[in-house]
C-alpha cells in the first residue's frame, strides 16, 4: 500500500540539489511520485515499501543520494553556521582576489575590462561553478553515466563524448545567445539592466555558498524545474551518442553561474563573443568534472568541503560587486573607484 513519507534533506544547498533529488529517487522503483523542497530542506515521497518503517525507508533512500552528497532523515537538522572555517576562507580568498587585481594590474592577464566580464573572468567563475551548483547537478549526471557505462566496461569513450559535446554546445548555443542579443538591439540601458541582474545573480549566489543566511536559497533564479528533469532522464537513453547528448543538454541545466553567464552573452550582441564567454565558462568546469569523470573525486565527501564553499562564495560576492560597480559606472550613476 503507497504511503506518503516526509523527510529532512541534509546536503542540499541549491536549485540544482532539488531537481537532482527527484532525479534520482524517482527512478527507485518503489517510489511513484517525488517532490522535493529547497526552502524546506525536504523532500515528500510516496511510495509502496510494504512493512518497512519510515526510518528503514530514510536508510535506503539515503543509499540512493549518498554518492551525491545527500542524507534523508525523520528530525529537522538544525542549521548550524560554520564560522570556524572562515578564519581559513578569508585569507584564502582574500589571497585570491588580491593576486587576481596583481595580475591585472600588472597587465599579465586580462581578466577583466572596466565595463565586460573577460575570457578569463568567465574561466575563474567556470572553475567556481564546477565546485559548487554545477557539481550538484552535471557532477550528478557524469557519476550516473560513469557508473552504468562502467558496467559494461566502457570506461573512457563515454567520458570524451560528454566533455566533448558539452563544450561544443555552450560554443556553440553561447553564440546563438550572442547574435539573439544582437537582434533585439539591447542598447546602452538593456546592457545596463542585464549587467545589473548578472551581478546581482553573481551576488546571491556567493551569498548562498557562505550558508550563512538560508532565506537567501529561495532567491536564486533557475530554469523550470522539468526542464532539469528532462535533461536527467536523457541518461537512460540507450544509444551509443547518449553520453554526447547529455553533454550538449548540459547548457539548459539548472546552475545559477551556467544562467547568468548565458544573461551575459546575451548582453554581448555578437556571436563570436557569447560562444567564446561560454566556451572559457564551460572550459572552467572541465578540469574539476574530468576529474569526476575518471576518479571518485567529490567534493560534497570531503571534510574540508565547507570551507571551500565558503571561500568560493567570497570569491564569488567579489566578482559580484565588481560587476555591480561596473556596470554603475558604465551609465554614470557613480564615479570610476578601479583603475584597471
Amino acid at each position: 500500500m503507497k504511503k506518503n513519507y516526509t523527510f529532512h534533506v541534509l546536503g542540499m544547498h541549491c536549485n540544482a540539489c532539488v531537481v537532482l533529488t527527484e532525479s534520482e529517487l524517482g527512478e527507485v522503483s518503489e517510489v511513484s511520485s517525488v517532490k522535493a523542497s529547497l526552502e524546506h530542506l525536504s523532500v515528500e515521497v510516496t511510495g509502496d515499501f510494504g512493512d518497512k518503517t519510515a526510518e528503514h525507508v530514510a536508510r535506503d533512500l539515503s543509499g540512493v543520494l549518498k554518492p551525491h552528497g545527500y542524507t534523508l532523515s525523520l528530525l529537522r537538522q538544525q542549521h548550524h553556521i560554520a564560522w570556524g572555517e572562515f578564519r581559513v576562507a578569508l585569507p584564502i580568498a582574500g589571497a585570491f582576489i588580491a593576486l587576481f587585481i596583481i595580475l591585472q594590474k600588472l597587465g599579465i592577464v586580462n581578466l577583466i575590462t572596466s565595463s565586460e566580464v573577460g575570457y578569463g573572468t568567465a574561466f575563474l567563475v567556470g572553475l567556481i561553478a564546477s565546485v559548487s551548483t554545477c557539481m550538484a547537478v552535471v557532477g550528478g549526471l557524469v557519476l550516473s553515466m560513469s557508473a552504468n557505462f562502467a558496467k559494461e566496461g566502457d570506461k573512457i569513450r563515454p567520458q570524451i563524448l560528454f566533455h566533448a559535446g558539452r563544450l561544443v554546445s555552450f560554443l556553440v548555443l553561447g553564440g546563438l545567445i550572442g547574435a539573439l542579443g544582437s537582434a533585439f538591439q539591447l542598447g546602452a540601458t538593456g546592457t545596463f539592466v542585464l549587467s545589473f541582474i548578472v551581478a546581482i545573480v553573481l551576488l546571491l549566489l556567493g551569498i548562498n555558498l557562505l550558508d550563512i543566511f538560508p532565506w537567501a536559497k529561495k532567491l536564486q533564479p533557475t530554469m523550470p524545474a522539468f526542464i532539469g528533469k528532462r535533461v536527467h532522464g536523457l541518461k537512460n537513453v540507450n544509444h551509443t551518442l547518449t553520453p554526447l547528448l547529455v553533454g550538449v543538454a548540459t547548457f539548459f541545466l539548472p546552475c545559477g553561474f551556467t544562467q547568468s553567464m548565458q544573461i551575459y552573452a546575451l548582453t554581448t550582441g555578437n556571436f563570436l563573443t557569447g560562444a567564446l564567454v561560454m566556451f572559457t565558462f564551460a572550459l572552467g568546469t572541465l578540469p574539476v568534472l574530468a576529474l569526476l569523470s575518471f576518479s571518485s573525486l567529490g567534493i560534497h565527501k570531503k571534510a574540508q568541503s565547507g570551507i571551500f564553499f565558503k571561500t568560493a562564495g567570497l570569491v564569488v560576492i567579489f566578482f559580484g560587486l565588481f560587476n555591480l560597480i561596473n556596470s554603475l559606472v558604465g551609465v554614470g550613476i557613480i564615479p570610476p573607484i578601479f583603475s584597471f
